[in-house]
């Protein structure tokens, strides 16, 4: 017995080494060399970005065009500040990968990018609840107006403040459209008469921007006065773009020429907003003035051929209440025109 055993250990060992080290050896290293190094490099970089990114946008342009998309229907200002907001952010950054990380393949940098900012859904929904959150500029009266009895809704006009900056701005509106009408002729003559000068372009590009300018300015005096919701961020500019790219790029933008017809008509607007305020608030303050000047100066109501008239009491007691009513519709039609004139603002300043 203890033969056998020992004979049993001796052909094991004998038979095992010879049958493992042919089937694995020869099989595994020939073929996991072969298929893994030569397939794995050349389709790692292809198909890299499109795990990462799950088919999403791979450049600016794409996030953007897919953030307006997103941003379908919403007010145009809000689009426009959240374009605004996405560019400035992404071609940053964008730049900051190229510069600090320039072997890091670009759609995995950008997917590195909309991870940290968000995907265009995220984004646009960020911004309609921050937009809904976001402070009215002027305050809401606890009753809607629609609720209001007849004469509380007319004589509440004279406790709302849109009514009042309405009121100012037809007011101001005269001084900012002489500059404005000033600025675009200057402008304009100036830079259309210097073109066959290498000065020309320059100055075309100065004014250009400073129309891009005027339109932000304007649009936040239009929020802070006329309570319609402008942008709070300038027009989309493309980063990375030479001054020449950047000009033509202006040139075709439609907001720069509706910017330009708005600054136009805001001279002949400004005349008739300041004549028609002035002379309704006139004839009310005399209305309402006249019991003073007729019975405490002893003055007449008018004159006709150098003669003097003048009205028994009960009649003059009644101009008063004829100014006070004049008064409160010159307030109504003060907010009217404001609220059209907000409109007008929006249609002509805001991004398309």
């Amino acid at each position: 017995m203890p033969e056998n055993t020992s004979e049993s250990h001796d052909t094991k060992p004998e038979t095992q080494p010879e049958t493992q080290p042919e089937t694995q050896p020869e099989n595994q290293p020939e073929n996991q060399p072969e298929n893994q190094p030569e397939n794995q490099p050349e389709n790692q970089p292809d198909l890299l970005p499109e795990t990462l990114t799950g088919g999403g946008p791979q450049t600016v342009e794409q996030y953007l065009d897919a953030l307006k998309q997103e941003l379908a229907g919403q007010d145009p200002a809000l689009i426009q500040d959240a374009m605004y907001d996405a560019e400035e952010y992404l071609a940053s950054e964008v730049a900051t990968y190229q510069t600090t990380q320039p072997a890091l393949p670009p759609a995995r940098a950008f997917a590195e990018i909309t991870e940290k900012y968000g995907s265009p859904a995220e984004v646009a929904q960020a911004y309609r609840e921050a937009d809904e959150r976001l402070p009215a500029t002027l305050p809401i009266p606890a009753t809607p107006p629609e609720k209001r009895g007849l004469v509380r809704r007319f004589f509440g006009v004279m406790v709302d403040p849109r009514a009042y900056l309405s009121l100012f701005f037809m007011f101001f509106s005269l001084a900012t459209g002489i500059f404005y009408f000033t600025w675009l002729t200057t402008g304009l003559s100036l830079s259309l008469g210097l073109m066959v000068l290498i000065v020309g372009l320059p100055m075309l590009g100065l004014f250009v921007a400073s129309v891009r300018v005027i339109a932000l300015v304007e649009g936040r005096l239009v929020e802070a006065m006329l309570g319609e919701r402008m942008p709070r961020r300038p027009i989309l500019n493309r980063k990375g773009q030479g001054w020449w790219a950047q000009l033509k790029g202006w040139l075709a933008d439609s907001s720069t020429w509706t910017t330009m017809l708005y600054m136009g008509l805001m001279l002949p607007l400004g005349i008739l907003y300041f004549t028609l305020f002035v002379t309704l608030f006139s004839v009310a303050i005399s209305l309402i003035a006249l019991p003073i000047l007729t019975w405490g100066f002893d003055l007449p109501v008018g004159f006709y051929n150098g003669v003097g008239y003048t009205l028994q009491d009960w009649a003059i007691a009644l101009f008063p209440l004829g100014g006070i009513f004049l008064g409160i519709l010159s307030m109504h039609l003060a907010r009217a025109i404001g609220f059209v004139h907000g409109r007008l603002a929006k249609a002509l300043l805001v991004s398309q």
